[in-house]
């Protein structure tokens, strides 16, 4: 299993507590592109250039974050 799998059955499993190093991980092993950061605010686009903001949270990645991710991931917006 590859660490882009791996990091992906976490994101799906433990979306309340994937640490925020290992979203910005999974999201360039998936083809997401980071653009700029203004404040705490993280801008990442994907392949299909949908616009994400992430911030981290005490470390963490923040939930409805994963979840807008992976639901994008899901409907086949990866490289």
């Amino acid at each position: 299993m590859s660490r882009k799998d791996k990091l992906l059955t976490k994101a799906k499993n433990k979306s309340n507590n994937l640490p925020f190093r290992e979203f910005e991980t999974l999201l360039s092993q998936c083809g997401w592109t980071f653009d700029h950061q203004k404040g705490s605010h993280r801008i990442w686009y994907s392949p299909r250039r949908y616009r994400l903001s992430i911030q981290s949270k005490g470390g963490q990645a923040n939930r409805y974050q994963v979840k807008q991710f992976l639901s994008q991931y899901d409907q086949g917006d990866t490289e």
